[in-house]
């Protein structure tokens, strides 16, 4: 089997070359679309800083993954093997800094922007709600105003008609009392009903600018006109929603409750007998024991609005694309894995090559030469062979070893007429006897 894989790799060389190439400058181009949104300046220093940090991770991916597949493979021991573990899992954390979440935001950026839109948008149509719904919170102290201001009307007229209070009837002190204080609470109550109209309006316009808002999340054009266009609605929004809590007349009703209790100030009895001035002063301080029982009620009714919490709608912040990819990545899972495999997956080459050459080694037997010489390896072994033989012949004939350094004094004769391209030294003709031929392996 080790013959066979040692052919698929040599066949397979310049694939994977290529495909490395292809992977390293696939990740270049995306990692330039993702950074140009980070440079500011002129187009031109845009493009040429884009172009040149591009060309940077391109080059830096492929000689990373290129150092590992030609000498991870070839690395036997255990301790070596996981420091360049170590090494890959470094590399591949540096270039998904450098490099992934760029392709990420080039991949997902106009999609992760939109998206940012569509929930500031949504945030902005909650606000507007909450802020209706306190706005007609304070329209719910209405039915409490009109109510009061209807029992002081009627005992003003039941007063007027048979002197149901005094025992007398009559306009008296006591019937200029109630109908001011029915009159008071009265207008209270056309604040509450003119501010109904406003309220309604300020909603009107709040919802106009919440659908200019979302047809700008899904209009088509680019995303970052679209997004310039969606912060003007959303501060002219914010503007609305924040008339629309100043309209509330809960602080109204509330003031205008304390003025009943502390501004009350008792008429003078003026019936034409003592006996009707007695009854007219008991039946006002009935009366200003009711305007304060009034006061406390409506006081209350004005606390529980107030009590609610003020809406402030979270001010809306642009984001770039990378940043965009970035806050709503959990969003975006597949464009990161898309973004991140371009990058990483050469990891997936080295380790195919390192099994593949594990399984070499374990297949071929290092006492065959075919497996463990090259081409080269064997005519140096078969020159040094050769020499080792004829220094063997010296020494039969002579008896003794040749001295190598009489070897190197003695002059090198002259190269043979039949291979002068040769730089080894001919032996004696003298001393050594001519050598059969050997057979090659190719030799019949």
């Amino acid at each position: 089997m080790a013959r066979p894989l040692r052919e698929g790799i040599d066949a397979l060389q310049l694939t994977t070359k290529i495909a490395l190439a292809v992977l390293a400058l696939a990740s270049g181009v995306y990692t330039y679309i993702g950074v140009r949104d980070l440079l500011d300046g002129s187009a031109s220093v845009v493009f040429l800083g884009a172009l040149i940090y591009s060309a940077a991770v391109s080059v830096g991916i492929y000689a990373f993954w290129i150092f590992l597949m030609r000498l991870m493979p070839h690395v036997r021991y255990a301790t070596h093997r996981r420091a360049l573990v170590g090494a890959i899992v470094l590399g591949s954390v540096m270039i998904v800094a450098m490099s992934s979440w760029l392709n990420a935001a080039a991949l997902a950026g106009s999609a992760a922007i939109e998206q940012h839109l569509s929930r500031a948008a949504e945030g902005y149509a909650d606000a507007l709600d909450k802020a209706h719904s306190n706005a007609l919170a304070a329209q719910s102290l209405l039915p409490d105003i009109q109510l009061a201001a209807n029992r002081f009307a009627r005992l003003a007229d039941d007063e007027r008609a048979s002197g149901a209070l005094t025992g007398t009837s009559g306009s008296g002190t006591v019937v200029q009392l109630l109908t001011q204080m029915s009159n008071d609470i009265k207008g209270l109550a056309e604040e509450v009903i003119q501010s109904r109209e406003t309220v309604r309006q300020l909603h009107d316009q709040g919802g106009e600018r919440i659908a200019r808002m979302r047809s700008l999340v899904s209009a088509s054009g680019p995303v970052a006109r679209r997004a310039d266009a969606f912060g003007e609605e959303a501060v002219a929004l914010a503007g609305v929603i924040a008339s629309l809590q100043q309209t509330s007349v809960a602080p109204a009703v509330r003031r205008a409750a304390d003025d009943l209790a502390s501004t009350f100030i008792a008429p003078v009895a003026d019936g034409g007998t003592q006996d009707l001035r007695n009854r007219q002063e008991t039946v006002v301080g009935n009366v200003a024991g009711a305007v304060a029982a009034q006061s406390k009620a409506l006081a209350s009714a004005a606390d529980q609005v107030l009590a609610v919490e003020t809406v402030r709608p979270e001010r809306f912040v642009p984001l770039s694309r990378p940043a965009a990819v970035l806050v709503y990545g959990a969003d975006f899972l597949p464009s990161w894995a898309g973004a991140i495999s371009i990058d990483l997956l050469p990891a997936v080459l080295v380790l195919i090559l390192v099994v593949v050459h594990s399984a070499i080694r374990r297949e071929e037997d290092p006492r065959v030469i075919d497996n463990v010489m090259t081409a080269a390896d064997m005519m140096q072994a078969m020159r040094l062979y050769e020499q080792m033989r004829r220094e063997e012949l010296a020494t039969e004939q002579l008896g003794a070893p040749v001295p190598r350094e009489a070897e190197a004094t003695e002059p090198a004769p002259p190269p043979h007429d039949d291979d002068p391209d040769t730089d080894e030294p001919q032996p004696d003709a003298r001393n050594v006897t001519p050598i059969a031929p050997q057979r090659g392996r190719g030799d019949a």
